[in-house]
């Protein structure tokens, strides 16, 4: 051995043991595979998958913000089915119906409400698993007796219908008769 050093004695042993040498750098391979996954798995739960809020939220000229060409959006001002869905209706005072709305949010899970004014609420829903954030806001049109609905998701391009069916969840809600 040239000095004696760490290096030939370990050439010897990974000659000498190379079957070992391979076992236990696959053990360590696949250890650290499952580190990197679960810090990844750990770190998208806890910090979410929430993305920025738009700037683009808000009642512009009467209107919210047209839903993107992408299949996760839904919005009651938009004119093409795919992102087409029915507004609310109320009889009745519109801050009656601002609170009744206000009270239909506080009630669900994982809502949280970011914007109130007299005629727009602006609540940000956080999904269970991953923490996507999708934006839902509803802009209250007194003369109409409406209130205009909009469910948007914040990243991707498809939300297998959650949107909809999100405001579905909060119709259904609606119009069930307060005592």
């Amino acid at each position: 051995m040239l000095g004696g050093g760490w290096l030939p004695s370990y050439i010897i042993y990974v000659k000498g043991n190379f079957g070992q040498w391979k076992e236990n750098m696959h053990h360590i391979i696949d250890q650290t595979i499952i580190l990197a996954l679960c810090t990844f798995i750990l770190s998208s739960g806890m910090l979410g998958c929430s993305g920025v809020r738009p700037a683009t939220l808000g009642v512009k000229d009467g209107k919210l913000s047209p839903c993107p060409s992408t299949a996760n959006c839904v919005t009651s001002q938009s004119s093409d089915r795919e992102h087409a869905i029915e507004p609310l209706t109320y009889m009745g005072a519109s801050s009656v119906a601002h609170d009744k709305l206000k009270r239909v949010l506080l009630g669900m899970k994982r809502a949280k409400i970011i914007t109130d004014t007299n005629i727009y609420i602006h609540a940000e829903f956080t999904s269970a698993v991953w923490r996507f954030v999708d934006d839902v806001e509803f802009y209250i049109e007194e003369s109409m007796k409406e209130i205009h609905i909009r469910s948007a998701s914040r990243l991707g391009t498809y939300d297998f219908g959650e949107n909809r069916k999100r405001l579905e969840s909060i119709r259904a809600l609606w119009n069930i008769p307060e005592k």
